[in-house]
């Protein structure tokens, strides 16, 4: 919480720095009060100054009106010499797929209705991969985002489902196929596409959960086909995506 931003000499700059840093590990999600509050500025101009940083991304507003960190926000920690959290904890096992497939290997999460791609390795394979880090992609035509859509919220799946864009000749547009789709990936843990995204590329991804239950994330590979490697690949995803969940500390409510 920043000391004398309510004050009259307090510049433009200093209180979109005190509203920033109003969040933090046990403050993820705040109202408008609550952040007028913690950064200790008057709700009218706090309220100004939130609907600019959302504007330009630094924040994002959510569906009931609370307020959370924006990508623009996560792009620039991702040039700050030291990351934490999943990123970080994923890392060495992301490593470990690579080792074992030289394919090209995803962490995703989702941000709102899409899938944000929060680190990859890319593959020895001549492969067409759009992704990068930093990226959004669409959930019904990849695999993590397959994995993500399984386990989203009601109102997150509906929408996903009422605007199904076919981005290849493959991409599944049907919202009964997806539906069963998804209702596979929730029973035996895994998702696959076949040329959805991008043709010549085939993916497989599992989630990754967090205190046993709660899916946080997805990992995945992108491979030319997926053939008969298709069970040792999951196996090998799944074991990775156990040890990135033990190593992940209890979910924060």
């Amino acid at each position: 919480m920043a000391g004398n931003t309510s004050q009259p000499g307090a510049s433009v700059i200093s209180r979109a720095l005190a509203l920033l840093g109003a969040f933090d590990e046990r403050h993820r999600v705040l109202s408008l009060t609550e952040l007028a509050q913690r950064a200790e500025i008057p709700v009218p101009t706090a309220y100004r100054q939130v609907n600019e940083l959302v504007a330009g991304g630094a924040l994002i507003r959510r569906d009931n009106g609370d307020y959370a960190i924006g990508r623009m926000i996560w792009n620039l920690g991702l040039l700050a010499p030291v990351q934490t959290g999943l990123r970080q904890i994923a890392s060495p096992f992301l490593h470990d797929i690579y080792a074992a497939t030289l394919a090209t290997v995803h962490l995703a999460v989702r941000e709102g209705d899409e899938v944000l791609y929060i680190d990859r390795l890319s593959g020895h394979a001549s492969v067409p991969v759009v992704s990068k880090v930093g990226s959004k992609l669409p959930m019904h035509s990849t695999g993590v985002g397959k994995v993500l859509l399984a386990y989203a919220p009601p109102d997150v799946a509906a929408r996903a489902m009422s605007s199904l864009t076919r981005i290849t000749p493959y991409t599944v547009t049907q919202p009964k196929r997806l539906a069963d789709q998804l209702a596979k990936v929730r029973r035996e843990g895994y998702a696959t596409t076949v040329e959805e995204m991008t043709l010549g590329a085939c993916s497989v991804a599992v989630p990754i959960t967090r205190a046993g239950t709660d899916v946080v994330a997805a990992l995945g590979i992108v491979i030319p086909k997926l053939g008969r490697d298709r069970p040792r690949l999951t196996a090998a995803l799944q074991v990775a995506a156990q040890g990135i969940s033990r190593s992940l500390g209890p979910l924060e409510r």
